[in-house]
C-alpha cells in the first residue's frame, strides 16, 4: 500500500518520503500531499492520516521537509518556512509527472508550523485544488510572544543578533533543544510538547531530533501565514482547532478563520495540541479531513 519515493526541489536537494496508492481506483485519482510541523518527521503519526485518505480513494505523499529525516539538505535540523513552502511546490509538481496521478486534482495538509505553510500554499497556488489545515500556526510574532517570558526576550533577540554574526563570520549556526523540562531554554516550552515528543521517541523508531538551529526561532518570529488566509478563496479550506490548544493557540487561529472566505469549514476538537494525531480527536478529525477532501478532490 505504501512505497518509498524521492523528488528533488526546484534548487536541487532531494526530498524523501512515502506514496500511498488509492485503493479501490482504476487510473488516475485524486492526490493528497502532506508534511509535518516543526522539526517533525513523517514518522509521526502522519501514515495514520495517509492510510485513512488512501482507504477513501486517494494517493497520497507524505515527505520529509528538507534538512530534516529522510530528506537532504543543509544546515541539518534548519527550519526555513519559505524553503518548506517552495517544497510543497516541488511535491506538487512531482506528483503531477506520476502515472496514479489526476493532474487537476491535488490537496494539501499540514499540520502545526505547516498548517501555516499550506495557508500560504493554497493563497499562492492555484494547482491546488483543497486544502486542510491542522492546528497551524497562524501569527508568528503573536505566537512567538505568547510561548517566550517577556523578561527573556531582550536576551533572545540579543542572541539573534549574535547568532548572525557568527554566522556571517563562516562559524556553524547555534543548535538549541526543540523541547526540554520545565525551565531549560528550548524553542517550544511547553510541557505537552516535551512529553509528546520525548514519549514518540521512547516508543518508536524515529528519525526525529531533539535539536533546531537558533536561525529557525528567528525565522518563526518574522513569519505571519495568516496574512494570505483571504487570499485562499475559491479554493476550499477546512481549518482543525484544538479547544485546549496553548502552543498554536485556539483564539488566533479562529480568528485566522475569520478571515478566510467561503468555502470554508471549522472543525474544533477537544484536547491539546498534540491530542490531534490520536485517540478520539484523531478518529474524528481524520474522518473530517476525509470527507473534506474527498467532496472537493
Amino acid at each position: 500500500m505504501r512505497h518509498d519515493i524521492e523528488f528533488n526541489t526546484e534548487d536541487g536537494v532531494i526530498l524523501r518520503g512515502w506514496f500511498f496508492r488509492a485503493q479501490g481506483v482504476e487510473g488516475h485519482a485524486p492526490t493528497v500531499i502532506m508534511a509535518h510541523g516543526f522539526t517533525a518527521t513523517r514518522e509521526i503519526f502522519l501514515g495514520d492520516f495517509a492510510e485513512v485518505f488512501s482507504a477513501a480513494g486517494m494517493n497520497v505523499i507524505v515527505y520529509d521537509h528538507r534538512n530534516f529525516g529522510a530528506s537532504d539538505g543543509t544546515p541539518r535540523q534548519h527550519v526555513d518556512p519559505w524553503a518548506q513552502i517552495n517544497g510543497y511546490r516541488d511535491a506538487i509538481t512531482y506528483a503531477q509527472t506520476l502515472p496514479e496521478v489526476d493532474a487537476g486534482r491535488i490537496g494539501v495538509w499540514g499540520s502545526s508550523y505547516a498548517g501555516g505553510h499550506v495557508l500560504v500554499v493554497a493563497a499562492i497556488d492555484r494547482r491546488v485544488k483543497c486544502v486542510v489545515s491542522q492546528v497551524p500556526l497562524t501569527w508568528g510574532f503573536e505566537s512567538a510572544r505568547r510561548l517566550i517570558r517577556g523578561d527573556h526576550w531582550a536576551g533572545l533577540r540579543a542572541a539573534f543578533d549574535g547568532d548572525r554574526a557568527a554566522r556571517a563570520r563562516g562559524e556553524p549556526g547555534a543548535l538549541m533543544p526543540v523541547t526540554a523540562p520545565e525551565g531549560q531554554p528550548c524553542a517550544l516550552p511547553t510541557a505537552d510538547t516535551y512529553d509528546f515528543f520525548t514519549r514518540f521517541a521512547a516508543e518508536h523508531e524515529t528519525a526525529w531530533k531533539n535539536e533546531v538551529t537558533l536561525h529557525s526561532i528567528e525565522m518563526f518570529t518574522e513569519y505571519e501565514p495568516a496574512t494570505y488566509v483571504a487570499r485562499i478563496a475559491p479554493t476550499p479550506l477546512m481549518i482543525v482547532v484544538a479547544a485546549g490548544d496553548h502552543l498554536t493557540p485556539f483564539d488566533m487561529t479562529a480568528r485566522a478563520y475569520e478571515e478566510a472566505l467561503e468555502p470554508k469549514k471549522l472543525v474544533v476538537l477537544p484536547g491539546g495540541h498534540f491530542e490531534a494525531y490520536t485517540g478520539k480527536p484523531f478518529a474524528i478529525s481524520s474522518a473530517a479531513q476525509r470527507d473534506w477532501f474527498k467532496a472537493h478532490l
